[in-house]
């Protein structure tokens, strides 16, 4: 029994791994042979993990099951062997179709743990609390910056980027003492009241939530947001919290109708959106929302027109665009970004974007690999919550045919491609071909 682990070299800032060296030993000591190939930037070093037994190896051609994170070169595919990684496939992504094409031709199988969920549809293997945690972190550095250029004495200039601490645990120590002079200096008059709004309510929002949460705050709802003045009760010492939902993004056309979660997912086009009525009282927004084309967006490019085309500009400095779905929710997301370069301006009035925190319109935090920048916390993470299907994987034979595969639920539902062919839940992706 043997797993192969590819060494991730998408860029430079990819330095996770699905397992650490203490998840390999313990599947070497169950009788599992585990073989790398050698990296220069993984978070573990190579040493690591020869001392708990595993084999470094450039070639990976004897292992029947490889495990890595992001997309494989369609170069170095090999020939029936079970690939497990993020392909980014599943929307029809026209980036990744030459991939999966290779794979079809090549008889692989694919397993996406995007797919991999329990019968209610909820993720079991995931990084989205830690691109939560490092988008916050550079949300609010993404603020200090703006502030500063604008000429505002704040408390946020001292945050770092997420990649630019050592740990999690040194961020948060930064972060709580920045939250400390808030709460006992106050933030700037001007900036007063300070709100910050969280599209979403999941893994990826409760990550963001966690960092936001080190300030002193107060949560309220969206139908409060609009009585929050600079004269609230010590609307200075704190930040304001708001999470909006489903209902608060959406609202039925039919004025007699009601919202109903469900109805809203599969019917999208009975609803339009309503979320622009909160935007101007937001200071910052983080988009945590999964979105695809038939639901509305929660900002357009024509309401940023109109808006910043107002004598005095909303105070929306910053949007956090975790999500980062090029062009979708958030349309002046229109192209990510990297830990290099986080940030750029998007102009609403010249549709214009320039790198940077300088110049007019909202400041836009687009990375698209978040959880790299804490890469130590996230593969510790990663690797605690996909171990349990190790030992179901390796015992799967998979020359049988699809509906006998000796897979648990949560694995068979994950299946993109079996020999070669796309799984009955996913014939749907032939389209993109």
């Amino acid at each position: 029994m043997r797993i192969g682990i590819r060494r991730e070299n998408k860029n430079e800032w990819e330095r996770r791994t699905p397992l650490t060296p203490d998840d390999v030993g313990r599947l070497i000591k169950d009788g599992i042979e585990i073989w790398l190939q050698p990296s220069p930037i993984r978070i573990f070093t190579d040493e690591e993990y020869k001392n708990v037994g595993a084999v470094i190896s450039e070639d990976l051609s004897t292992c029947p099951i490889i495990l890595a994170l992001k997309e494989i070169p369609t170069g170095l595919l090999e020939s029936g062997k079970t690939y497990i990684f993020f392909s980014h496939t599943i929307k029809g992504q026209k980036h990744n179709m030459p991939m999966l094409k290779r794979m079809m031709e090549l008889k692989c199988q694919l397993i996406d743990y995007e797919l991999i969920a329990n019968d209610k549809g909820q993720r079991l293997i995931f990084f989205g609390n830690y691109a939560g945690l490092a988008g916050m972190i550079n949300t609010f550095w993404a603020l200090g910056k703006r502030l500063e250029w604008e000429g505002i004495p704040n408390f946020f200039s001292a945050i770092k980027l997420a990649h630019e601490y050592k740990s999690l645990k040194e961020a948060k120590s930064y972060i709580a003492e920045t939250a400390d002079r808030v709460q006992n200096e106050g933030i700037p008059f001007v900036l007063s009241p300070l709100i910050c709004g969280f599209a979403g309510y999941g893994n990826v929002s409760q990550g963001a939530q966690e960092i936001f949460d080190l300030f002193p705050h107060e949560q309220v709802t969206p139908s409060e947001i609009t009585s929050i003045t600079a004269l609230s009760k010590s609307a200075q010492n704190k930040l304001f919290k708001v999470v909006f939902k489903e209902e608060d993004m959406v609202e039925p056309l039919d004025p007699a109708g009601n919202f109903e979660l469900q109805d809203y997912y599969k019917n999208p086009r009975k609803y339009r959106p309503r979320f622009e009525n909160y935007l101007p009282y937001l200071t910052i927004l983080v988009n945590c929302i999964y979105w695809d084309a038939r639901y509305p967006r929660l900002v357009t490019l024509d309401y940023l027109k109109h808006a910043y085309s107002k004598p005095h500009p909303p105070p929306l400095r910053i949007i956090g665009d975790i999500s980062c779905d090029i062009e979708g929710s958030i349309q002046c997301t229109v192209k990510a970004t990297n830990p290099g370069n986080p940030v750029y301006v998007y102009n609403p009035l010249n549709f214009t974007v320039t790198d940077g925190w300088k110049g007019f319109g909202p400041v836009i935090m687009a990375v698209d690999n978040l959880p790299c920048e804490l890469p130590k916390e996230a593969s510790e993470f990663f690797g605690k919550v996909l171990m349990p299907f190790i030992p179901k994987l390796i015992k799967a034979a998979f020359d049988v045919p699809f509906e006998k595969l000796n897979l648990p639920d949560e694995i068979h539902r994950a299946v993109i491609l079996h020999k070669g062919e796309l799984t009955p839940k996913y014939k749907h992706l032939s389209k993109y071909l």
